[in-house]
């Protein structure tokens, strides 16, 4: 009897669904839970699945193991033929204990986490995947950027002179004999991107995807993290380094995109929502909670934050008469910036399809 391959994944939400993918056993519970979780954008998700087992023949049906801490991650190296880490370490201590490792998945791109040179000594592959769904988020934040700079939110299908009224605009026409009749609305405060600076507040994987995206629109986005990037990596982008306090002072583009946890709720407070120059707009697609509800509340109704880009709430689902939806210029979305669906799962299925390729 063949011997199924033994894969060591992170626990982490996505990450963990390798193991129903690549299950021999059916759980009806979990099968009807995850086609509810796709439903909206994948109507077949038992088609969609015998596809992405199909395109990575061989590796299905495989043991998953799942390892939401570092010693679980080592116990399971120990007869892993492949291991899928998101941010917990694969190091020469966890080569060390591994005897059948073939391969190392990154899931994603950047391979701090992973000893690359100890991995090439033992003859282990190294991989990784460009996730398409943050690709999704770093769009979605480019959008919401976009919206808030050009008044999409206030002006979007306005075009009569009821409505622009109503709007609270004072629309009129121009005297075409000398001028043009461009923005006849008279809609004040639009901005333009180019020579603006966006500053990214974490260049993990999905900051590097915002920096790209900001770089081709002309601005000059500067960054700040625990960790500087190497010179090299900072040209690539490019992008510049400063200090989390002057990233406030000189941008006019803040997106924080931090995991949330103890160190980083919070993160943006009063104080350094004060700090941001004033009309500066905050684009916030990563947690809420990064940002201090009610000094947040305090900056928009002040004048001094010029605008908000939210997509993760405080609560899910939020409330209607939550005093953030009052504000003309905040958008906010119900955590949608990622989708559709069948990024994360395209993900995952290269994912697969990749372990196939390299353990055969």
């Amino acid at each position: 009897m063949t011997r199924r391959p033994v894969i060591a994944v992170e626990n982490d939400p996505f990450p963990r669904l390798l193991q129903a993918f690549l299950d021999a056993e059916e759980v009806p519970e979990r099968t009807a839970a995850i086609a509810d979780f796709v439903a909206h954008d994948i109507a077949d998700y038992p088609a969609w699945l015998g596809r992405a087992r199909e395109r990575a023949q061989g590796l299905y049906p495989a043991e998953v193991r799942l390892a939401s801490t570092q010693a679980e991650l080592q116990a399971a190296f120990r007869d892993a033929d492949a291991v899928v880490t998101e941010s917990l370490r694969v190091g020469a201590e966890e080569l060390g204990i591994a005897r059948r490792l073939r391969v190392v998945h990154k899931y994603g791109t950047i391979l701090r986490n992973i000893d690359v040179a100890a991995c090439s000594e033992r003859g282990i592959k190294v991989l990784r995947v460009r996730r398409r769904a943050n690709i999704a988020c770093a769009e979605y934040a480019m959008g919401l950027m976009l919206a808030l700079a050009k008044k999409l939110n206030r002006s979007g299908s306005l075009i009569t002179m009821e409505q622009l009224r109503a709007a609270g605009y004072a629309p009129r026409r121009f005297d075409a004999r000398y001028t043009s009749n461009s923005n006849w609305a008279r809609i004040g405060g639009l901005r333009t991107l180019h020579e603006s600076t966006l500053g990214i507040i974490g260049l993990g994987e999905i900051g590097r995807e915002v920096a790209i995206r900001g770089v081709a629109f002309g601005m000059r986005v500067v960054y700040y993290q625990r960790t500087r990037l190497p010179d090299a990596e900072e040209r690539h982008y490019p992008v510049e380094y400063r200090p989390l306090d002057q990233l406030l002072v000189e941008s006019d583009w803040v997106f924080p995109l931090l995991p949330s946890n103890a160190a980083t709720r919070g993160i943006i407070d009063r104080v350094r929502l004060a700090r941001m120059k004033r009309g500066a707009c905050l684009v916030n697609v990563a947690r809420a909670e990064l940002v201090d509800r009610a000094a947040l509340l305090e900056a928009l109704a002040s004048g001094h934050l010029g605008g908000l880009g939210l997509d993760t709430f405080y609560e899910e689902p939020g409330n209607s008469d939550d005093p953030l939806l009052k504000f003309d210029n905040a958008i906010i979305t119900p955590r949608i910036a990622a989708q559709p669906r069948f990024n994360a799962f395209g993900d995952l299925a290269q994912v697969m399809a990749q372990l196939a390729e390299a353990l055969r």
